[in-house]
């Protein structure tokens, strides 16, 4: 860790302090004729929906539908700064049109030349619990997670980059679904370059930044940006992530009777049943359908160390306890594996624990073995092996043995930082291509026959 980015941290904790002791009441300012200026954050905040007379496939992804600037809240408690919130046009999993929002925080310092999107790791099915929704004064308790994570946007803020953070899992909270994770992140950028006040444009050049889920959703952009938003792509400068999920299907196998993160399984299934459209109550035992009912609007707080030992075995009616012989689930889970993802042609910065052990997972089947407790560290080498092999010569690969899934942000985040001002600076980016450990294999996963 430079000793730049250990102040810029410190820096962080007191001025997050700072903004939540001596908050500052500030007026919604007027907006525009097409803008709306309602700041209240809940169910039935009229911002978060479309009621245009146009439909919404008539807009082009990205396009701007509401604008709304309000005081950035901390714990529900404003601050002197400024938020700009975006309601804009973004395409679902399934090739859908669907509104989404992004919320937009300008530095003080900066000149809009520089900006990061930072995907949040709020992991939640709830809407409610979304950052945008956090920012605006809505306190949830899956809502603390962005909150918290103002420890990361502050040395960003300090340092003269625009953020633009997004809310990546949709207003359907599709909790795990990756493509959609990714739509909704490149059409935030687009959405944030198109609006007169947030001070960005064509030529701000973006660095992507997340961890856990925000790691889905920075790596999904990468990979997707090329071909779904390839103007978006020819200004990012990288992307820096850590704890990232890869082969879904190995990461339900390894957590499955966990002690803290078993609770993700049904979490899991939840949000890519609601991503695809899958019904997945015909396939759940009554306990597996009282853990769904429970878990609906669960956050990553709610399930993390409530169900220990849980196991799809234990959710699953008999004849669907082997969860391969489930066709659509695997066809959905296969959708959502980085490993038939196109490879990013950014540089990228990717970290990774292996001590999971630590968090209560002990598992270590064939094929996938050991992780930060509730990512799979194999996986994680393997994608970073199979961008090297695929033409991306710069891609950066940390693996900490002795760190689990909450201990490596302490080291990933200033070092991501860091990694990103390199970018942003125009040095070379470094690469571990040619030494980066062999991994899993990234294969989909093949239905079982039921017998």
């Amino acid at each position: 860790m430079s000793r730049t980015s250990a102040r810029l941290i410190s820096a962080a904790v007191a001025t997050a302090a700072a903004m939540t002791a001596a908050p500052a009441a500030v007026a919604t300012e007027s907006a525009p004729a097409a803008t709306a200026t309602t700041v209240a954050s809940t169910a039935s905040d009229p911002f978060y929906a479309y009621d245009g007379s146009e439909p919404l496939s008539s807009f082009a992804p990205g396009a701007v539908l509401k604008t709304r600037t309000l005081p950035y809240h901390l714990v529900g408690i404003p601050t002197p700064l400024r938020a700009i919130q975006l309601l804009y046009r973004s395409t679902d999993a399934q090739g859908r049109p669907v509104a989404n929002v992004t919320t937009v925080v300008r530095s003080l310092t900066g000149d809009g030349s520089k900006a990061v999107s930072y995907q949040s790791f709020y992991d939640s099915l709830d809407p409610e619990d979304g950052p945008s929704r956090a920012i605006a004064g809505n306190l949830t308790l899956g809502g603390v997670i962005p909150n918290a994570e103002a420890v990361f946007m502050a040395p960003l803020l300090a340092k003269g980059y625009t953020l633009v953070i997004p809310d990546t899992q949709g207003q359907r909270a599709a909790f795990a679904a990756g493509p959609e994770y990714g739509t909704n992140t490149l059409d935030s950028i687009r959405a944030a370059s198109r609006s007169a006040e947030t001070g960005l444009g064509d030529d701000t050049r973006f660095g992507l930044l997340g961890y856990s889920g925000g790691a889905i959703a920075t790596n999904w952009a990468a990979a997707m940006a090329p071909a779904y938003a390839p103007e978006v792509n020819r200004r990012l400068v990288g992307f820096a992530e850590g704890g990232l999920l890869v082969a879904p299907a190995h990461n339900l196998t390894y957590v499955d009777g966990s002690l803290a993160w078993s609770g993700v399984i049904p979490m899991a299934i939840i949000g890519v049943g609601r991503s695809f459209d899958i019904d997945v109550e015909p396939y759940l035992n009554s306990y597996g359908l009282k853990v769904s009912a429970e878990l609906e609007k669960g956050s990553i707080i709610d399930a993390l160390g409530h169900y220990p030992g849980l196991t799809w075995k234990k959710m699953a009616k008999p004849e669907y306890e082997n969860l391969n012989t489930v066709p659509e689930l695997v066809r959905a889970v296969n959708r959502i594996n980085l490993g038939s993802a196109p490879t990013p042609t950014v540089p990228g910065f990717i970290a990774q624990g292996d001590a999971g052990v630590l968090e209560g997972t002990f598992s270590h089947h064939p094929g996938i073995g050991t992780g930060d407790g509730v990512m799979v560290a194999g996986d994680v080498r393997a994608l970073a092996r199979q961008y090297c092999a695929t033409g991306n010569g710069a891609i950066e690969y940390r693996q900490y043995e002795l760190l689990s899934h909450i201990g490596v942000p302490v080291i990933w985040a200033p070092l991501a930082m860091d990694w990103l001002d390199d970018r942003f600076a125009g040095r070379t980016a470094p690469s571990d291509c040619g030494r980066i450990p062999a991994g899993n294999s990234l294969a989909p996963e093949e239905p079982t026959p039921r017998s």
